[in-house]
């Protein structure tokens, strides 16, 4: 098997972990450099003593320069950065002949103008995004494929995303009743000192946060849209709640005028038959992160109210496997011709 020199930029935080953990087990991948400005100069498993014995564990963190991370024969750099700090650094590695994966929100939204509405500042690199793939490998493989430049998805759209797109393209939902709501593990909101992020304010404790116009919805709606034919507006409310890692999202809509509720099986069977992972439970089951919980699977269910007429989906991930770094390698193994399920077959 060819191997493909690899970087992570900003490899300390808890997707950067994640990243770590699925490279160095990946069969085609070498890791070349892992970043962090806080423990350049340690190595990796020195910092996370879980890859003690791990080949390549032994790789120290260098600074974030592009020129440095150029210098060890990259190919490739997965971006686990801060929205705003990415852009810069993919567009330095971009030149440097790289391919880039950007786990931040950077590169997700084709209207600039939309990037500044949800993220309070002007566009970093507003010339890339036409370029930038947004990268669902089960929606957008071939653009993939091509790429050298993929904006990998929010942890909440994945979870939204995947159960409705097969839907609207059949156009089985009146788009104006969408609501979807979520619970996070904690991780999701980064590994940073903050209060109430502390284990005594999360621990025994559920909440909602960022109502009604959390970021996430900016690359919700855009995609939602694109799959409808026509601007598609969703409720979204996000929660917290105490566990380490995991989303489950419930989501309500109501079925069009005459559409049978079996055409909504049907469609995310069609959708997603022969895609190792997402799985379909089927009718009347509720997905659960505990099934999900360390892969790269999402689990979809659906179920029918014909009571109020509305159709009830629910799905469940691993906000850092399907979430953030598990999907980004999805990418990678498209972009590098590798089998989609290289690096991620654990259960």
């Amino acid at each position: 098997m060819k191997r493909v020199k690899t970087a992570i930029v900003g490899a300390s935080g808890y997707s950067g972990m994640e990243l770590l953990r699925l490279l160095l087990g990946h069969p085609g991948v070498d890791l070349a450099a892992a970043t962090s400005r806080q423990e350049a100069g340690k190595a990796l498993a020195d910092v996370f003593p879980r890859f003690r014995g791990a080949a390549g564990a032994e790789l120290e963190f260098i600074e974030p320069d592009p020129d440095a991370i150029a210098a060890t024969g990259a190919q490739a750099a997965f971006l686990a950065l801060p929205h705003g700090v990415a852009a810069e650094i993919a567009r330095a590695l971009l030149e440097r002949g790289l391919k880039v994966i950007d786990l931040s929100a950077d590169f997700r939204l084709r209207d600039p103008a939309v990037y500044q509405e949800f993220y309070g500042h002007a566009h970093p690199a507003p010339d890339l995004l036409a370029e930038a793939v947004y990268g669902l490998p089960e929606i957008r493989a071939e653009e993939i494929k091509a790429a050298r430049l993929v904006a990998s998805p929010g942890c909440y759209p994945t979870s939204i995303l995947l159960p409705l797109l097969p839907l609207l393209r059949e156009n089985l939902l009146d788009t104006t009743t969408l609501v979807a709501n979520s619970m996070s593990g904690v991780s999701g909101a980064g590994r940073k000192a903050d209060v109430p992020l502390l284990f005594c304010e999360c621990n025994e404790s559920a909440r909602a946060y960022g109502i009604p116009k959390h970021r996430h919805l900016s690359e919700i709606e855009q995609e939602l849209a694109i799959a409808a034919g026509e601007n598609v507006t969703i409720s979204f409310i996000p929660h917290l709640i105490p566990v380490n890692s995991g989303i489950a999202t419930t989501i309500t809509a109501k079925l069009r005028q005459g559409v049978s509720p079996d055409a909504v099986g049907m469609a995310l069977e069609n959708a997603y038959a022969g895609q190792h992972f997402v799985r379909l439970p089927g009718k009347g089951v509720c997905a659960d992160t505990k099934n999900v919980s360390r892969t790269n699977f999402i689990d979809i269910g659906w179920h029918h109210d014909p009571r109020t007429g509305r159709v009830i989906l629910t799905s469940a991930e691993d906000n850092l496997g399907k979430g953030a770094g598990g999907q980004a390698l999805q990418s990678f193994n498209l972009m590098f011709g590798f089998s989609p399920t290289d690096g991620l077959q654990n259960f």
